[in-house]
């Protein structure tokens, strides 16, 4: 549409320019006195000539006038249907979406909004976490503007695109496009463009997932074995499959698992849990601690040290961790 509202500008121009160096060529008139007697023709207004039209001057004249009224309902044609039509509205909605793009800082990308990418998206959404979603189809905009997210129109595997979508400043990328050879380019480039970026992939087969990683993914899932193992620990175990929901999901009770970081200005810093008493003060749950130095441990003991830089595995209700957010 921006093409048409040039085009139309474009002829509104070029009949003006027309009516100028006619004017000036017939009559030997200047260009002001020439532009003025252009605009008033095609505007028909009906003032009176600059100077007396000599015949050559008046069949210019109704070539001209002719020419100007068709050039004239083009142009403002065109200019009109689109204000009215709310292309004018986009065009700003699109700026200040760029404006809030470009502000972002430490947040997250979802590339591809389909049945995985609108979950994480969704997800992300509770969370309450900065995020901007990246797709080529009209129809996923459509769907990520009326859910109010951060949205951009475009090919990620493309680098120009996820740097729009701010990935050099960005906390994480999610690639959960249908093709695995488009998740493990949009991997490589994102991790190119930033270094430090934590990103997860999905796959569709099993295969891919060591070229993927290679890529450059930090972790990569593959939804239909998800999905089967999970199904699987729900007829085996579904008591401890039932838990599990509880505490992921959060949906049924305040219980939820997060991490959490240790850093040096801690009080919990360079102390055990059982001197640390997180359970005591907060009423929440270490259940993992993955140590800058040791790696994961899933089972942590009571003489277990706290340093700065471990990753906590707490659970806990929404009061409790932010107590021990406090603490951390």
């Amino acid at each position: 549409m921006l093409r048409r509202v040039a085009r139309a500008i474009g002829v509104l121009a070029a009949v003006l320019a027309f009516g100028t160096f006619g004017y000036a060529a017939i009559e030997g008139w200047s260009f002001l006195d020439a532009l003025y007697m252009t605009v008033i023709t095609i505007a028909t207004v009906g003032f009176h000539e600059v100077a007396p039209l000599s015949d050559g001057g008046r069949v210019f004249t109704m070539v001209l006038i002719l020419a100007g009224v068709a050039g004239l309902a083009y142009s403002f044609g065109t200019i009109v249907e689109f204000m009215v039509e709310g292309h004018l509205k986009g065009l700003l909605e699109g700026r200040r979406m760029s404006k809030r793009i470009n502000e972002l800082k430490d947040h997250y990308i979802v590339v591809g909004i389909g049945r995985v990418g609108s979950v994480v998206a969704h997800t992300l959404a509770d969370e309450g976490v900065d995020f901007i979603v990246v797709d080529t189809c009209e129809e996923c905009a459509a769907i990520a503007e009326e859910a109010g997210w951060l949205h951009l129109q475009g090919d990620a595997t493309d680098e120009d695109v996820l740097c729009a979508a701010g990935v050099k400043r960005a906390k994480g990328l999610v690639t959960a496009l249908d093709t695995d050879s488009d998740n493990l380019f949009v991997s490589l480039t994102a991790r190119t463009l930033n270094e430090s970026l934590y990103i997860v992939a999905r796959s569709t087969q099993v295969a891919s997932e060591v070229k993927i990683l290679r890529s450059g993914a930090d972790r990569v899932l593959t939804p239909n074995v998800i999905g089967g193992r999970r199904m699987a620990a729900m007829v085996l175990h579904p008591v401890v499959s039932d838990y599990l929901d509880v505490v992921t999901h959060g949906d049924q009770v305040d219980y939820s698992l997060e991490s959490m970081k240790v850093t040096r200005e801690s009080r919990l810093s360079g102390r055990s849990i059982r001197e640390a008493k997180v359970r005591d003060q907060t009423g929440a749950y270490i259940l993992a601690v993955d140590g800058v130095d040791d790696g994961l441990n899933t089972n942590p003991s009571p003489d277990t040290v706290l340093m700065p830089g471990d990753q906590l595995v707490v659970l806990g209700t929404q009061a409790q961790l932010e107590k021990l957010g406090e603490l951390l």
